[in-house]
Formats: C-alpha cells, structure tokens, sequence
C-alpha cells in the first residue's frame, strides 16, 4: 500500500529561507541587539501564548479581528499580536522587581491575521525598545530615541534615511483650534498623505465633512517647509491659542535641540507635520522611518510616547516612549529592492578533510580549532577529493585543511586557500594564527 505524498507548503503569510538568506537575517537581528544594548536596554522575553483578556483588555477593533484566538480545556488563549501589550502585562506584574526608568528590548516573533499578501506576514520579527517611566518621564528621553534609530541603521549599512518626528499635542492643539474636537480620523487621514497623496488626503478630509475653508487651512499647516528651526518658528508665528498645542511646540522644540546634542545630524532627522502614527494610543512625540531613495518601501522603523503603558493591569502610571523594526517586513523589502545581498553560505571558517584512516586525527584536530574560537566542519563522508572540495566551493567555506600520511609524519597539516587555490603546510600553531586573522 502506497503512501499518499503530501505537497510541501507552507501558509500564506509566513517566511521561511533558505540557509544564505538566514545568515544576513540574523546578522541584521544580532546588529539591531548589539545597538539596543549599546544604549543601556535589557532585554525580556514574554510568552508568545498570553491569556487573551490580557491581550484584548482594550478590546474591540481592528486587534480583536486580527488576533489568533483559541482554546484548550478551560482556558481563552491567544497570541500575541505586538510586543507592547505583552509589555505592559510585563511591567504592571514585575513592578516591584523592576528599576525605572526601565529600559527593555524585546526581539521576537508576533502573529496577526491580515488579509495575506506582498510584503505583509501574519508571522513576523519585531524588535522593540521602550523606556518606562515610574510616574513620569523626562522629555530628553525622546530625543534620545532617533539617536538610537540612526546607530542602528547606520551599522546596517545605510547613509541615506530621514527619521521623521512630530508630536500628536500639536497636531492635538492645531485641530482644537479649528474647532474640531474629535481629530482622530483626521489623524488617519494625514498619516496618510505619502501612500494617497494630497488629493486623496483632500477627498477623506472631505467625506469626514469639513468645509473648504478648514481643509485649507489643515493642508497649509503640514506642509510647513524649511529647515527644522525654520518650522519651529513657524508654528511659534501662528500664535495658536491652545494649551495642548503650546505644550506639544515646547516638547517639540526640546527634542530638537538635544537630538543634535546625541549626534544625530539633520540631514538624517527631520520634523514633518504630517506623521500622526495611527496608533491612538501615541500622546506626544512620534518618529516615521524611511530611506530617501526607495520612499515606495515605506516606513522602517516607527515608534512614540505614550502616556500610561499600563492602564490596564494597574494603578500605576507608567509613561513611556518606544519604536519598533518590523525585522521580517524590512528584510524582505530590502531584499525585493536588491538592497542587501546573500554573501556567506556557511559561517564555516575551515573544513577539515580527512585522507582514509585519519578521521581520528581530523577529530581531534576540529576539537582544538573550536576550542580557539574557529568555526570548523569535518567532512565525514566518503568520497573523491574532487567532490570534497566540490562541497567546500559550494559553501564558500574559506580554507580547507587537509590531513594524510604525509601531514601526520610531519605534524603539519595541508592549509589550502579555497579562493586562490594557494596551499602550504603548517604546525597547529601556525595554523591558528593564521585563521584567527
């Protein structure tokens, strides 16, 4: 009786790569932590598996449609849909162990139920950072933030990106002054304008039924130019009166001014009226992501401050500021825009290939080699020297040595240079030099 074969698959909106592609992928992950803990964070890990009234204590809305949602036995279960929920779980329960401001990175895998198509996962890495604060937190907090986003991506490789700031207060306080209180679909729409430009921003504007006169006056005030002295001033020359927009210009001033003390030139940190984040839970200063030549792959790298992470689970309140990489997003995208490139096929520096009846000797060998921090494969298999190096090529492992008779007489070994051909025989010593170089 056959077996039925079973076509290998796997679901719509999910990664998966191949061993060349893994390696660029976790070196980018391993360049994301090296910045995140350069800059004092410490990292958590939370269940991927949360009880699903912790996940959905805010409830309703575009979360609860998205959200993996199951039960076993007794228990309402769900995966967690952001790294920030599972946070602010995090902080209400271990708030007497924490010190704050509490400073965490937290890299790991999220699960949302979208609409499966190019470029969006329902499977994805994020890589988070927050500082919460224990009843308040220091505006330079913010201004420190796009320090962070420019190490990071500067050691990824890029020179051209603009991380774009504004704060929700003023955006808040622009909107009271024209006499609408509820701006929260204006927000959307705003947030909008580089995906629908400024005639779709115009006709949504529109169908939420402000006159002419209004929307005039909104599309003059996020297309403010200039430098970002330049905006400051301007919004400071409309002479708006509203305490939350004064508030949010204040803040917006403040970061500014220290983001430049942190390093970060302007060329590479802009102030642009128009990015609102969508998130209704963004209080203040928000941050948008993008690289200059290639607007089409959208924002990289998003994030801003919020009043009370944890409203939810306690009493306590806790500020906070934050951004998050959407990793897997931002790979994928990169490597669609022929942006980064597959390099290495293996992290092994040598391969040991043994004549007949010197395995032992290659073991022990490999043994050494690893104790002194060389990555090294052993070639276990039989065959011809030709596919043994064949293997090593395919790989772009770069040495192989190479251990006989004549090695072991001489108590050297066979160095050969895979990329030039090149080989001599050296001691142990001579050899671990040379591949620690």
């Amino acid at each position: 009786m056959s077996k039925d074969i079973i076509k290998p698959s796997i679901l719509a909106g999910f990664m998966e790569l191949i061993p060349s592609e893994q390696i660029l992928f976790n070196k980018m992950m391993d360049t994301i932590r090296e910045n995140y803990e350069k800059f004092g964070f410490l990292p958590i890990d939370t269940p991927v598996i949360e009880k699903a009234e912790v996940l959905l204590a805010k409830g309703g809305g575009e979360t609860e449609q998205q959200i993996y949602r199951f039960e076993k036995g007794d228990a309402d279960l769900a995966l967690r849909f952001d790294l920030t929920v599972p946070l602010a779980r995090y902080v209400a329960q271990h708030f007497s162990e924490l010190t704050f401001p509490f400073r965490r990175y937290h890299i790991g895998k999220v699960y949302r139920g979208e609409k499966a198509q190019r470029g969006r996962f329902r499977e994805f890495y994020q890589c988070d950072i927050d500082i919460i604060g224990n009843g308040s937190l220091d505006i330079i907090n913010d201004a420190e933030i796009p320090s962070i986003i420019y190490s990071t991506f500067k050691d990824l490789g890029f020179d051209s990106f603009t991380i774009k700031v504004n704060n929700r207060k003023v955006l808040k306080g622009f909107f009271q002054w024209l006499g609408i209180e509820d701006s929260t679909e204006i927000l959307r729409t705003v947030d909008k304008l580089e995906k629908i430009g400024l005639d779709g921003v115009v006709k949504e504007l529109e169908e939420q039924g402000l006159g002419t006169t209004t929307i005039e006056k909104i599309l003059g005030f996020i297309q403010i130019k200039g430098s970002n002295e330049e905006k400051l001033n301007s919004l400071e020359n409309l002479k708006i009166e509203s305490q939350i927009f004064n508030e949010g210009l204040e803040e917006l001033k403040a970061v500014n001014h220290y983001v430049g003390l942190f390093g970060v030139p302007e060329d590479n940190c802009s102030i642009d009226l128009t990015i609102a984040r969508g998130l209704d839970y963004y209080t203040g200063t928000v941050y948008e992501t993008f690289l200059n030549d290639y607007p089409q792959i959208g924002s990289i790298c998003s994030g801003g401050r919020y009043d009370n992470l944890a409203e939810y689970y306690t009493k306590q309140k806790l500020p906070g500021v934050g951004i998050s990489i959407g990793l897997t997003r931002l790979f994928y995208q990169l490597k669609e825009a022929k942006l980064i490139n597959v390099e290495d096929n293996s992290l092994t520096k040598v391969i040991i290939i043994p004549m007949a009846g010197y395995l032992e000797k290659a073991v022990g060998i490999g043994k050494v080699l690893r104790e002194n921090n060389i990555n090294t494969q052993i070639y276990l298999e039989k065959a011809k020297m030709g596919k043994k190096f064949g293997f090593a090529d395919k790989l772009n492992i770069p040495y192989a040595l190479i251990i006989g008779e004549e090695e072991v007489k001489q108590s050297k070994y066979t160095l050969r240079n895979m990329g030039t051909g090149d080989q001599t025989m050296f001691s142990i010593d001579e050899i671990l030099s040379r591949l620690n170089n």
